[in-house]
């Protein structure tokens, strides 16, 4: 495992990016001790900046740290995990059943596009493709509901679930996601809210139960 140097000037929001992607793909798995020695050597850093990202991290359930014993990767079903996933669905609900009166053509067309993208990803094998694809098409609801809370918390709790959703779009069960978000786009341009939050739910349901 090696993490490139960082070249940015804001070396606390560059640690905590960089740490954060690999722990997310795997770079870093559950249970890697995480060294602040170490991973400033990595990244060309002072340890500073590093504990700084070590201690966001921690706040956001992605790191265990226990003072003067040790700071690891989290596991990847950790109570967090688990309690980000029910905020994550009932949030999506929440703007899926707003946005279902707003959506227009051109949104619809958009989710098209990028649920193309998303099985051109799966495809392809390309698990961070298919994890942008798919936070484009579920962005589009995000923005239509119109609410800052919701894609604030959204913002907030999602990184929880990416190593979820990097190990399912690696796997087979990707293309029971590419089918979901067709019906929920479908359900969408028929304006049937009811489906439409049947078939999210089950999306961000499954992303536990389908592992």
């Amino acid at each position: 495992m090696s993490l490139s140097k960082v070249t940015r000037p804001l070396l606390r929001d560059e640690a905590y990016d960089r740490i954060r992607q690999a722990i997310v793909d795997g770079t870093l798995p559950s249970g890697a001790s995480l060294r602040d020695g170490d991973l400033a050597d990595q990244l060309g850093l002072s340890k500073a900046p590093v504990r700084e990202a070590l201690r966001r991290l921690a706040e956001e359930g992605l790191v265990d740290s226990k003072p003067q014993s040790y700071t690891r990767v989290s596991d990847v079903m950790s109570r967090d995990v688990l309690d980000a996933r029910e905020i994550v669905r009932v949030l999506h609900e929440f703007a899926v059943r707003q946005a279902v009166p707003k959506c227009r053509p051109d949104d619809l067309a958009a989710m098209r596009a990028a649920n193309d993208r998303f099985a051109a990803a799966i495809e392809a094998g390309d698990a961070a493709a298919a994890v942008k694809a798919d936070d484009d098409l579920h962005d589009i609801p995000v923005r239509l509901a119109g609410n800052a809370a919701v894609a604030a918390t959204l913002d907030r709790y999602t990184p929880l679930l990416r190593r979820l959703e990097h190990a399912r779009f690696s796997s087979a069960l990707a293309w029971n996601s590419v089918e979901r978000h067709t019906r929920l786009i479908d359900a969408l341009e028929k304006r049937d809210t009811d489906e439409a939050v049947s078939v999210i739910s089950t999306i961000w349901t499954d992303l536990l139960e389908d592992r």
